[in-house]
């Protein structure tokens, strides 16, 4: 058994059993992509394009084969008694002149025909093999088409495993901030009711602002979560209401891809499924125009043809010099010419595909150029969302060492609480900006591997 049949045969019954009730399944990202590759129907669907396409190619291939026609119907013909000569005689000298009357149902005779050819062609003038390479042309079309599927799929089961994990966290740590927020508020409104404190009003209404802020990035989170996690599944195959976590235990940045970006642009103008499509379409079309012109040649063929008549109401002629298309028939080889050309239609169809040859030319162009300016910027943004997160790390830190300073001021009376929502607000927009920068950085690392072909 092929490897990869074995290989995916193995996912698809490992998504079967984690889709059963009351199993859970834990997976890391490589698992993630694996089994979205296995799964994704847009991808079977693009797998079976290419079969057809294939079945094109065959159907080009089949023309070089022998072809049959035959034709076979039950009509009505004159009947005639007698013989050739005059009143019917077999033998003679004056052929008869009474024509063949049909005015009385007696003078009409039932009438079988059959006529068939079983031909090869011999010599098309190149048609059958230009037709074959552009239909070869449109199965590695097909199959780019294919490779851009996969890619799409893998870029979007890592934005969605990625997403989650980045909506985790931020959860996780604003309901911790939520935490630490209502101890402090619940202190000040204990004080304000005792009025056995230095706490103010406005302390009360400063940590209520912020406490605000947090409830309503909390629900965002928890939206992103489940919307990120519910992708995940369907990606992977599996329901909705399955039990599915991820192995990571948070949102971690991807390694910097050692390669510079000179090789990333020279990987993208020779891996990158859209180039590859491009040279397909470009042997297609070539193929294609090649064809149209051999359209205007003629077929040379060989082969067998023949006919059968019958009639049971009219009597058989055996004489050579003269035939009765009623009753008889014939068979013979033939080696024959066949031609038909429409010049103006010929004419206008290579016109068409050489416009679309040059079409194909233009779009090829502005890849060339645009591909290296893509990967580029993919490039640029990986680089700076790189630097970021090692920026936010240090002002996530020292914004956590800031509310810590705050709520110990402020517990010992040294600050007020319009001084603690402030960093606390400033320490959960900066800590949810590092971890958005995370995720941003590693969906760049994605995209750069998306653009340059790379399929993991």
């Amino acid at each position: 058994m092929n490897l990869n049949i074995l290989t995916r045969t193995l996912l698809a019954a490992g998504a079967l059993l984690v889709a059963l009730p009351g199993q859970a399944e834990t997976i890391n990202l490589q698992q993630a992509v694996e089994m979205s590759l296995t799964a994704d129907p847009r991808i079977k669907e693009r797998e079976q394009l290419v079969e057809v396409a294939r079945g094109m190619l065959q159907e080009v291939q089949g023309n070089f084969g022998w072809r049959a026609s035959a034709n076979a119907f039950i009509g009505l013909a004159p009947a005639v008694e007698g013989g050739f000569y005059q009143g019917g005689a077999y033998s003679g000298t004056v052929p008869r002149t009474d024509g063949n009357s049909i005015n009385e149902v007696d003078d009409i005779s039932d009438w079988t025909h059959l006529s068939f050819a079983l031909i090869k062609p011999l010599y098309t003038f190149g048609k059958i093999e230009r037709y074959g390479e552009a239909a070869q042309g449109n199965i590695d079309l097909k199959q780019g088409e294919l490779l851009q599927t996969r890619g799409d799929t893998v870029y979007q089961t890592k934005r969605a495993y990625f997403g989650f994990l980045t909506a985790r966290d931020s959860r996780l740590f604003l309901e911790d901030m939520l935490i630490r927020l209502n101890k402090a508020i619940s202190g000040v409104e204990r004080d304000l009711k005792e009025e056995s404190g230095e706490s103010k009003q406005s302390d009360l209404y400063a940590l209520q602002s912020a406490k605000g802020l947090l409830g309503k990035y909390v629900q965002q989170a928890r939206a992103v979560e489940k919307i990120s996690l519910d992708g995940l599944k369907v990606l992977i195959g599996l329901s909705m209401k399955s039990d599915l976590s991820l192995v990571d235990e948070r949102i971690e940045p991807v390694p910097f891809p050692q390669v510079d970006l000179a090789e990333f642009q020279s990987r993208a103008l020779q891996n990158r499924p859209e180039m590859q499509q491009l040279e397909a379409g470009l042997r297609a079309r070539r193929a294609l125009v090649e064809a149209k012109k051999a359209d205007r040649m003629p077929d040379v063929y060989a082969g067998v043809i023949g006919q059968y008549n019958y009639a049971s109401q009219r009597e058989r002629l055996d004489n050579p010099y003269l035939y009765d298309p009623f009753n008889g028939g014939g068979l013979t080889p033939v080696v024959g010419v066949n031609w038909e050309n429409a010049f103006g239609v010929s004419t206008a169809r290579v016109n068409q595909a050489q416009a679309e040859l040059e079409a194909i030319n233009h779009k090829k162009a502005f890849a060339v150029a645009g591909i290296p300016w893509e990967v580029g910027e993919a490039y640029a943004n990986a680089q700076a969302n790189f630097e970021s997160v090692r920026e936010l790390a240090e002002g996530a830190a020292a914004s956590r060492r800031w509310m810590v300073a705050s709520l110990a001021d402020f517990s010992a009376g040294l600050e007020g609480g319009d001084k603690l929502a402030e960093a606390v607000r400033n320490y959960a927009l900066t800590q949810i900006e590092y971890l958005r920068t995370i995720n941003d950085y590693n969906m760049n690392v994605a995209q750069l591997a998306r653009l340059t072909g790379e399929l993991k």
